[in-house]
Order: C-alpha cells, then structure tokens, then sequence
C-alpha cells in the first residue's frame, strides 16, 4: 500500500510537472506572449552583431493630436504591461511608441556591452526612422533611468520626460556590495516562478491580486525555456548596467518639463537581497527619494500615490491614468 502512493505521488508529481511546462514554458523572445498591438521590428547593426528591436507604433483613436508618447519599460518587463497606458494615451490623440529594449521582450537578446548611452541612442534612432522629431518620454522602473539619460542627450527630440518609480534615485554602487556579472549571472540562473512569484509580491505591490500573475507567468515562464541561460546572462548584463552607470548626479542637468509619479509605499533597490535588513531599511525609501528627486530637477513635479508600490499603472490604474492624461 505504502508503495502503491509512492507511485501515485510520483505521477501526480510529473503530471502537475507536464501541466506547468506546457501551460508556462515561453521562449526567451515571448513569441507566444500576447500584445497589445503588433509588433515592428528596427534593424541594429552592433559589435558585429544584426539585432533586432521590437516596438509597437500605435495610432491614436480618433483625432490625431499631432503628438506622440514614447514607453520605457522596466527591467523586469516588456511592452506587454503597457496597455492600458497604450489606450488611455490613444483615446486623447496621441501616437504611442513602445519599444521593447534590446535584451529584453521580443527583442534580440544579445551579448553585447549594455550602455543606457546606447539604448538611448537607439531609441532616438527608431523615432527618426519612424518620422517622430520630438516625443513624451514616460519611464518605469529601469525605463525611468534610460528617460533620464534620452533626456540628457536628446533634450530637443523630448517634449516632456515623465518618470514613473523610476529606479537610480540613489547611487547603488556606495552602498550595496559589488558583484561580477558572472556572480549576477550565477544567480540568474536560479530564477524560477515561484522565486518571481515571491519577489513581485514582496517588493513590487501592497496587496497581491490574481490578475497580477500574468507578469508571474511572463517571467517566470522563461526560466523552462532551453534557452534561459541566454536570458540569465543578459540579465546580469544589465545589471551591472544599472549599477555602474547611475543617473542621480545629473538630474539638476534636465532642461525639459519632468513629472514623477511616485508610488509611496515603493522600497527597490536593486540588489536589495546583497544588502542586511538594516541596510534594507535606510534605502529604497521612495516617499522620501521622490521628493528628493524631484527637487534637484529644475522646475519638476511630483504626483505621489498612497498604499502604492512600484507599478502605479498596474496596481492603481485609474488614478494613475487619470494623473498621467492631467499632466499633458
């Protein structure tokens, strides 16, 4: 008998297995991960390399107001997150941009060296090939150091740069422990769902919902792929981005009108986990370093969110939308 549910143990064991492979296993490009809107792909030619960078161009619904609103995402997302952004912006006139940064989305996933210079460059690449002189820049997250930087170098192509939680508020290198990209690598590679599952809850939203899991499932779901040490390497790749190239010494540089949207209850840090919870608790302190922030950039505003955290467009989206479409 004992042995007889040993065996029974064992096959619902594989059969839950199978279920979970073949309802969450996604290739590291998300060909099967669902859009808003179709995708374009823009040639790159790098480091001897041809890539491919992912975007969504989006007409506005209606009257074109002769503007359009380019979306930077995060590290830990792509385009897919943007879409009840993609419509709100839609619905006032706006053509909306969205490109999946290269490393990460449907973009190529590449061994090169990840500059927030380059992304940037690249950015301002696509817009120009797409006829677009000049742009809202909105950045969540990682997207929010990369707006910071196309600001800096492209003010004249930036109409309006509107930061959301954007990570870089503090320099992370003087205060948490340096890693090698290969150590960052080796981490990576242990990423499963339910390691992602734990994190956004912990780090990313107050409260969890259940129509939070499809960005579980999202990142997560890669991690099955055969090809997921491709991703753990890019990965580590940029992170080691984030935390060697800080943009908190040059926001009193930005010359362009700037909003921060700030989720209060927000605590990131990135590479939070290398850190002791003492150290945990005097950083990534988002109700004081958006206001902070705010202040050191010429003529800026600032929108704070209560009982939010990192996603405000995701976690309290009416009342983000409605801030975001009041700000243009």
């Amino acid at each position: 008998m004992k042995r007889y549910f040993l065996l029974l143990a064992l096959s619902l064991f594989i059969a839950q297995k199978t279920i979970a492979q073949k309802i969450d296993t996604l290739s590291i490009t998300l060909e099967n991960v669902k859009y808003p809107a179709p995708i374009k792909f823009f040639s790159i030619h790098t480091e001897g390399q041809d890539l491919r960078m992912a975007y969504m161009d989006v007409s506005p619904v209606g009257a074109y107001n002769g503007k359009t609103a380019i979306l930077f995402h995060g590290k830990n997302f792509g385009g897919y997150y943007w879409g009840n952004v993609i419509t709100a912006l839609t619905k006032i006139g706006y053509r909306v941009i969205v490109p999946d940064q290269i490393g990460f989305g449907k973009s190529s996933k590449a061994y090169i060296h990840y500059s927030f210079h380059q992304l940037a460059n690249w950015n301002k690449q696509l817009l120009d090939t797409l006829g677009v002189q000049k742009a809202v820049v909105l950045g969540h997250s990682m997207g929010g150091m990369l707006a910071t930087r196309f600001a800096l170098m492209f003010p004249n192509q930036t109409e309006k740069l509107l930061l959301e939680n954007p990570i870089g508020l503090e320099d992370y290198k003087t205060f948490v422990p340096y890693v090698t990209t290969e150590q960052q690598y080796k981490t990576e590679l242990k990423t499963t769902a339910e390691s992602v599952r734990k994190y956004y809850q912990g780090s990313y939203f107050t409260y969890w919902k259940p129509e939070y899991e499809y960005l579980v499932n999202i990142a997560g779901g890669v991690t099955y792929s055969a090809d997921y040490p491709r991703w753990a390497k890019v990965a580590a790749m940029t992170f080691t981005m984030i935390y060697e190239q800080p943009v908190v010494y040059e926001f009193q540089n930005i010359r362009v009108p700037t909003v921060l949207f700030i989720g209060k209850e927000d605590k990131t840090i990135v590479g939070k986990a290398l850190l002791t919870p003492d150290q945990q608790a005097i950083h990534g302190q988002y109700r004081l370093l958006g206001k902070q922030t705010a202040a050191k950039i010429p003529g800026a505003k600032i929108i704070e969110f209560e009982a939010c955290g990192h996603i405000p467009h995701i976690e309290i989206p009416t009342e983000f939308l409605v801030a975001l479409t009041g700000s243009l």
